[in-house]
């Protein structure tokens, strides 16, 4: 019988495992593949939240990658601004708007800020991450403890580096940018 309760325990723990996982692995899709991203839902709890909720309604599809910089990182997520298949879209605004929902709190941690992090976008204001996010391009520790790291990358990155990069003279602003085809849970 104990044996038969430790094994209970053993898969119990494997399944629990598991369903947290999957429900924390994200599919990003590109014009040129598919991107799976792991969110760290015990380190940023509400940036994750927020995003699982913007992903799931539709909010991020056609979203432009507004700013991107060679070497550094590539910017989406302005979903007030920055849907290119709305019939008010105009690029010279990406970038500049978020959500109907008020900003986060920052949740800094330690986790670094490396090829495939995924951050928060914000303003000056520590506390005004909102909707939009980043994805690394290359390690950027000048960032860490200073944007609130919430996903990686796990598979797919070679589709991330074929992002369209923006014009270095123009803060990575990007003209005809790509644009994300969807973003939902697994």
């Amino acid at each position: 019988m104990k044996i038969l309760f430790k094994l209970f325990i053993i898969f119990f723990f494997i399944f629990t495992n598991n369903t947290n996982s999957k429900e924390n692995i994200m599919i990003l899709k590109l014009k040129d593949g598919e991107v799976k991203i792991e969110l760290y839902q015990n380190e940023a709890p509400k940036h994750v939240e927020r995003i699982k909720k913007l992903a799931d309604e539709g909010n991020y599809d056609d979203v432009v990658f507004h700013r991107v910089i060679d070497g550094f990182m590539a910017q989406t997520g302005d979903v007030k601004f920055g849907d290119s298949s709305s019939k008010d879209f105009d690029l010279r605004r990406a970038g500049m708007g978020g959500s109907n929902f008020p900003d986060l709190k920052a949740e800094f941690n330690e986790l670094p800020h490396l090829r495939g992090t995924l951050s928060m976008a914000r303003s000056a204001d520590p506390n005004s991450a909102n909707s939009q996010f980043f994805i690394c391009f290359e390690p950027a520790p000048f960032l860490d403890r200073q944007y609130t790291v919430f996903g990686k990358v796990i598979e797919g990155m070679e589709y991330v580096d074929k992002i369209k990069r923006g014009d270095s003279n123009n803060n990575g602003a990007v003209t005809d940018p790509d644009k994300i085809i969807s973003f939902r849970s697994k």
